[in-house]
């Protein structure tokens, strides 16, 4: 066992033991080095509340979200003001768990957050090369890879993977989880392009390489029909919904069948599947790396 691994599962060991005690006014005094030591290891990628195994499927880290919550049972309400105004006047004012104040970074981490906003906060992963556009925010227990773009008002909610090389355009929402603890996060694998207004929620996984298009809204509900392959695909109780590999999904309706929804003509919103990524839609997308 390597001893990075051998680290990490003292952590986790000693998360499960402070997650079990009931009063937060009886932790040891140990608790906030604990917790301390986990948003370290997220924000420097060592351990991701979410891990995909050989098979490809993505499984909840309980442990990791355990720890999370242990942070906000400890934290503290205080006058962040402090945290954000080094080096020059505050323009901003923040009342937060002091356990979860804004991530700090410099310009060894290679990231680049422009003036007008946003806000990262500390148990998250950014990794060099990601562009953050004002205002945006990334939540803790979040992993986002090289090269991806967060664009103005986006949000990465808790714990959820965003891979290397996405483009998450304005305003789309990348809804997060922290309880129940084996809840599968929000999955975006690599070059992934989001549309703005784009909504994923519940755990949804969206397959590598894959486009939603302005407007797409997945959750584990959410019925997606593949016009291309002639299926439809859909998450239950157990099973998140799946996006495949490439698939360009666009926004579609379809009727509802119910005698006075007919009869009033209402339609219920669905996503479509209407191609598989190809050529034409790589040149449509290759106009994010001038933005960069």
């Amino acid at each position: 066992m390597s001893k990075a691994s051998s680290s990490h599962e003292r952590l986790a060991t000693r998360i499960g033991a402070l997650s079990g005690i009931a009063s937060a006014s009886s932790m040891p005094n140990d608790t906030e080095q604990v917790v301390e030591e986990l948003l370290r290891a997220l924000e420097a990628g060592d351990v991701r509340a979410a891990e995909r195994d050989a098979s490809g499927n993505w499984r909840a880290v309980p442990w990791v979200k355990q720890g999370i919550l242990l942070g906000f049972r400890v934290g503290q309400v205080i006058d962040m003001t402090a945290y954000v105004s080094e080096g020059a006047p505050a323009r901003f004012f923040f009342f937060d768990k002091h356990t979860f104040p804004p991530h700090g970074f410099d310009m060894t981490d290679g990231v680049r957050i422009v003036p007008g906003g946003s806000s990262i906060r500390r148990g998250a992963y950014v990794a060099p090369g990601v562009v953050c556009m004002p205002p945006m925010y990334i939540n803790v227990g979040a992993y986002v890879g090289a090269n991806t773009m967060v664009d103005s008002h986006a949000l990465v909610g808790s714990c959820a993977q965003i891979g290397a090389r996405v483009h998450l355009s304005a305003s789309a929402q990348i809804g997060g989880v922290l309880e129940p603890v084996s809840a599968a996060p929000v999955i975006i694998e690599d070059d992934v392009l989001v549309g703005g207004n784009c909504g994923v929620y519940e755990g949804t996984v969206v397959r590598e390489g894959a486009v939603l298009a302005a407007g797409v809204i997945l959750t584990r509900g959410t019925p997606v029909f593949d016009l291309v392959r002639e299926t439809v695909y859909r998450g239950d109780v157990e099973h998140a919904l799946e996006i495949p590999a490439g698939a360009v999904v666009v926004p579609g309706a379809r009727k509802v069948r119910a005698a006075w929804g007919a009869s009033e003509e209402l339609s219920l919103q669905t996503p479509v599947i209407v191609k598989y990524r190809d050529e034409q839609t790589e040149l449509a997308t290759t106009l994010e790396a001038w933005l960069r």
